[in-house]
């Protein structure tokens, strides 16, 4: 008999297990966000939105949650330069302000799958902005292979299914972590920390496979990068589907 029921309570904790299982891929799969903050270490109010974007990508791990973290240059007239900033990436931003229909940009500013921007500090919203993302139906699929890193360059192919007329394919290497000594401007005399930093960024005309080959930063090591790739709207700015890959 006691056999019996360890049988029967193996197969009742089986069938859960799976049925967890297949319950945890269904919701991965449905949706996706894409989390973009446009910072700067020349900003006094962009460390604590540094600091929830950090919070947020420890707890994602293994979420399809994809940050980006785009230094601007406009802050650097004010006496310290940010090495991680380029004037593409205020471009960016600004080209966010035309799709969104914004009088101006500012730091720290966040936009999640290029339709919702917010205040990047204000955590309450950008969780439930991602929670609501989560749960919507991506419009398309996107995926990674054949990664190989040849000298300055890191060559890849690609596929993409679904929605993709009006897209564009953005490929961006990423530095997982970095910490930097502010010397001048407002964060004078603080340590800041960062996640997620873009340090490169390319745009690919998309098809729905091909190839493509990204520049990669100096002093690059492939165990501190990885890339994360999107789909977006050229017209919207809607982003239609996102993955990302270790090198």
């Amino acid at each position: 008999m006691a056999l019996g029921w360890l049988a029967i309570t193996a197969i009742a904790l089986t069938s859960f297990i799976n049925k967890k299982h297949i319950a945890t891929k269904t919701g991965n799969d449905k949706g996706f966000a894409v989390v973009e903050l446009f910072t700067s270490e020349g900003c006094s109010d962009c460390p604590p939105a540094d600091a929830v974007v950090a919070k947020i990508e420890k707890e994602s791990a293994d979420k399809p949650i994809y940050i980006l973290a785009f230094h601007v240059d406009y802050w650097n007239r004010l006496g310290w330069k940010d090495i991680f900033s380029t004037s593409a990436y205020s471009s960016r931003q600004h080209q966010y302000a035309e799709w969104l229909n914004l009088s101006s940009v500012y730091t720290p500013q966040v936009v999640v799958n290029g339709s919702k921007e917010f205040v990047g500090s204000e955590e309450g919203t950008l969780r439930n902005t991602i929670k609501a993302d989560l749960q919507k139906n991506a419009e398309a699929q996107l995926s990674l292979s054949d990664i190989k890193v040849e000298g300055s360059k890191v060559n890849l192919q690609y596929k993409a299914d679904g929605n993709i007329n009006n897209n564009t394919l953005l490929v961006a290497v990423i530095e997982k972590a970095a910490t930097s000594k502010v010397e001048r401007g407002e964060n004078s005399g603080r340590t800041l920390s960062h996640v997620q930093i873009v340090r490169s960024f390319t745009n690919v005309p998309v098809k729905p496979s091909g190839s493509a080959s990204v520049s990669l930063p100096g002093g690059f090591d492939a165990k501190d990068y990885e890339l994360i790739a999107f789909l977006q709207n050229t017209s919207t700015g809607a982003i239609t589907g996102a993955t990302k890959s270790a090198f």
